[in-house]
């Protein structure tokens, strides 16, 4: 008799757990100006998914928490270690990757865009792309200056991130806080919703088709 191997009955679980409950999502942002929406980028992804939020010390100064509602959960570096104090317990940044069904960083700010590029952990943030389980898709928004997107390094970046598996929800051109025009603005909220979302919903889609088949 044949038996399934424990990868595929793994995956089969997983997928019926997932059909019977919300998509969790691991909202983040790192420290550029469009975090000033992240209030608006999570009221829209709660709507339809359990989220949980995590936010760089940088990003902290654009976010205004009186956007968010009343019952989000947003982590910080604060965080990281206020619950460890001996060998077995949990790691936050281990936790929050083993829960989530799916990160989204948006905004992504250049200065993080080469963190995790380069590798770098030294934030709760790049600790969880650093722990990532790239099964799992995470997406990135960035948003940063017309010449920071344009710079050389940036295209580098991006190259390593995509190799990572990492999609890029790219940004748009418009009138930029600091003045200039040109490309860098992070997408709107509700592109970045409707991305995700879709990308989850034919991913669920095409695992039931599978099952059937």
């Amino acid at each position: 008799m044949a038996y399934p191997e424990p990868a595929s009955v793994e995956r089969e679980v997983m997928q019926v757990n997932n059909a019977q409950r919300k998509p969790r999502i691991l909202l983040a942002a790192s420290g550029s100006v469009a975090s000033i929406k992240f209030g608006n980028l999570y009221r829209s992804f709660s709507e339809w998914a359990d989220v949980r939020a995590v936010a760089t010390r940088a990003a902290l100064h654009f976010i205004d928490r009186e956007s968010l509602p009343k019952d989000a959960v947003l982590y910080t570096d604060e965080d990281e270690w206020t619950g460890w104090n001996k060998i077995g317990d949990s790691v936050l940044h281990i936790e929050l990757r083993r829960w989530a069904d799916i990160m989204v960083i948006a905004p992504l700010s250049a200065n993080t865009l080469g963190k995790i590029a380069g590798g770098l952990c030294d934030n709760l943030l790049t600790c969880v792309v650093r722990a990532w389980d790239y099964n799992k898709p995470l997406f990135v928004a960035p948003a940063m200056n017309t010449y920071m997107w344009t710079n050389p390094f940036t295209e580098r970046h991006l190259i390593a991130i995509d190799e990572l598996g990492i999609t890029l929800i790219p940004p748009v051109t418009k009138r930029l806080a600091c003045g200039d025009y040109g490309n860098g603005a992070m997408a709107e909220p509700s592109l970045i919703f409707s991305t995700v979302r879709l990308f989850y919903e034919s991913r669920m889609q095409q695992s039931a088709r599978n099952g059937d088949s």
